[in-house]
């Protein structure tokens, strides 16, 4: 895993063999962007200038540890490339591009990237299993070209300026920019009030977007095309039993686990208490020897810690914990925040931040069990279809009148929020595992002028736009298609990369294979879902390798008792943060202290509407601000001050 950074010049005057003023400004505007990314790569670095493009690279070396430098280049020099992330059918692609007469230089996988463009141009995207964010400079077609993989595991960024396209890894290099003024884009704010994270391709920063999963670009003669070269597709086979899909799934798993093993380097997993990293544990031990990580907190019922250790000692890897307190987490925030770039407001990016710290102590590549929830049916929503069965039986003008009554009762009264979400279509209930401010919280809250509110991008347009390409399908399959385009890459994949690359630690999650998927993707709703048990296929198959009762826990998936740190030993910190920020022009501090003081008071649990206004005020404080600043660090940890 590394980090890129690139520039194009659209006035295409050549940045390189002009004069010396180009190369040196341009030289000096990628260190500064690749420098911001060295924990992404501390071990090598390198630029490549030619024409309009610039690249940059920063590499944690993981395999070929003495060929893979970047960028890196053709035989003739034609095509360079700078690459983020891990090819894991690289070794049979070279072998088929050996026999077209291509010929490497190196055992890298960047290098079959290289090749395979030179043989398939854009497409090439399509041929590779693994997880990227790739840029290539096309002297002879003066092209430049990138594509993210297709789940949206590695990030990629992008702004276009009145001087430039800039391209990277991670938000922090483009604001390196000379010409860049870092701005709250205000519609991004009010959907990340209801998301806890700012759906793509848009970010927190005006003019910054997000390639999306599954795409590639070109830029040619100043004009940048982005086009969708993979889709999720669900082609549920029926004519099959279960213990066919059951049998399906070990196989593919044990597959993909194997191809996401390949390194050069320490590598070992993360365990938690469920059974989405019990099962990555289990299959890597079958073929070699582990190292396993955990966190816990010293909250008894947030603490998964003996869960996850009872499981080591039943696979038998050599594993570690550590326990997080509330003042380690407050200390390490803001630097947590800083590397998130995009404020996103899940709890659990703490405890992945410091399982990640641990690992890296002893590890340079770690498995993880992301992405199983969304291709196998795991979150607990995905029951609610079953639930409201009853309402498709009412006609739909009868199902508006019980909708309309059911707004007029209480506040909290038993059965009024299970009417309303039972008179709705599953695209109007359901917008992802996080919906944390409605419309008119959003209103109450915001000190925004309305018509920022009459024009902008709403939540139920976001989900429309993928709703409306999940055509067909039944409701549990339709809330997974939205989780596979919105929550996953928008939280789950990006927190996991940020917080992990922060730690100079490359997280490979072999559940997120496209074979994996493929398969998944065949599999019958009734047995993704059945009789209440989320991911019922994938726990069967896991039987044969883990304890029956790990195979059936209910998901945790590393708890955070903010809950409690809002009531406790965090109020007064957080109390001074939401004083002393500069977020009035989007904020009304008067209705955040209120929340405050409701949570503290147990009148109501508003503890995730609070963190996710918390995280936004620390990033505010970070990027726009600049209160706080941050100097990027390698592999350098102090475990002792990491204590106090």
């Amino acid at each position: 895993m590394c980090g890129i950074s690139g520039i194009y010049n659209k006035n295409r005057t050549q940045l390189k063999e002009v004069d010396s003023t180009y190369e040196i400004e341009a030289k000096k505007l990628l260190e500064s962007m690749t420098q911001q990314i060295l924990h992404r790569g501390p071990d090598d670095f390198g630029f490549h200038i030619n024409g309009p493009a610039g690249l940059g690279f920063r590499r944690l070396s993981i395999i070929d540890l003495e060929g893979g430098h970047q960028p890196l280049t053709n035989e003739d020099g034609t095509v360079w490339i700078a690459f983020n992330g891990e090819i894991y059918n690289y070794k049979e692609l070279r072998e088929e591009l050996i026999t077209k007469g291509h010929r490497f230089s190196t055992d890298s996988d960047t290098e079959v990237i290289i090749h395979l463009y030179e043989e398939l141009g854009p497409k090439c995207a399509e041929r590779l299993r693994g997880m990227f964010a790739f840029l290539i400079w096309d002297e002879k077609n003066q092209r430049l070209y990138g594509a993210r993989d297709p789940f949206g595991i590695k990030p990629y960024y992008y702004v276009e300026t009145n001087e430039r396209f800039a391209f990277a890894s991670e938000i922090k290099s483009l604001l390196q920019l000379p010409e860049y003024k870092a701005e709250v884009d205000e519609q991004s704010f009010l959907n990340y009030l209801t998301f806890q994270y700012v759906p793509d391709p848009m970010t927190m920063f005006k003019g910054i977007m997000k390639l999306p999963a599954a795409h590639y670009f070109t830029i040619e003669n100043n004009e940048m095309n982005i086009e969708r070269y993979w889709k999720v597709d669900f082609k549920p086979d029926e004519s099959k039993d279960l213990n066919y899909f059951v049998e399906g799934i070990r196989d593919v798993m044990r597959d993909s686990v194997k191809a996401h093993l390949v390194s050069d380097v320490p590598r070992g997993a993360f365990l938690s208490s469920g059974i989405d990293s019990s099962a990555i544990v289990a299959l890597v031990k079958e073929i070699e020897d582990v190292r396993t990580f955990t966190v816990g907190f010293d909250c008894g019922k947030y603490n998964e810690a003996d869960y996850a250790r009872e499981t080591a000692n039943y696979i038998g890897t050599k594993h570690e914990d550590l326990t997080i307190t509330s003042e380690m987490f407050w200390t390490n925030l803001p630097r947590l925040v800083w590397h998130q770039d995009d404020p996103v407001a899940d709890p659990s990016a703490i405890a992945l931040y410091f399982v990640a710290k641990i690992a890296s102590e002893h590890i340079t590549v770690v498995l993880s069990g992301e992405g199983a929830d969304e291709i196998f049916g795991g979150y607990n929503i995905y029951h609610e279809p079953e639930s409201l069965k009853m309402f498709q039986y009412i006609p739909p003008g009868l199902r508006k009148t019980l909708a309309d009554v059911a707004s007029v009762l209480p506040e909290g009264m038993k059965g009024k929020g299970f009417i309303q979400r039972g008179s709705k279509s599953v695209e109007e209930r359901f917008f992802g595992n996080a919906f944390i401010f409605n419309e008119d919280e959003k209103k109450q809250l915001s000190t925004l002028e309305e018509r920022f509110f009459q024009f902008y991008r709403k939540p139920n347009d976001v989900t429309r736009e993928v709703y409306n390409k999940a055509v067909g399908y039944d409701d549990i399959t339709k809330m997974q298609y939205l989780d596979l385009h919105t929550w996953l890459p928008g939280d789950i994949l990006m927190k996991a990369d940020k917080m992990t690359m922060a730690n100079s630690l490359e997280l490979r999650v072999p559940f997120l294979d496209k074979k994996v998927f493929e398969f998944a993707a065949t599999i019958p709703t009734k047995y993704r879902v059945h009789n209440g048990t989320t991911k019922y296929a994938l726990r069967e198959a896991m039987k044969q390798v883990l304890p029956e009762q790990v195979a059936n826990r209910k998901k945790l998936g590393f708890p955070v008792p903010t809950r409690d740190w809002l009531r406790g030993g965090l109020y007064r910190p957080i109390y001074e943060l939401i004083v002393d920020s500069q977020t009035e022009h989007l904020i009304s501090k008067n209705e955040v202290l209120n929340l405050l003081e409701i949570h503290k008071s147990g009148k109501a649990d508003v503890s995730r509407k609070l963190w996710t206004i918390i995280i936004f005020m620390l990033w505010h404080r970070i990027f726009i601000e600049k209160r706080e600043t941050f100097e990027p660090m390698g592999r350098k940890r102090d475990y002792a001050a990491l204590a106090q």
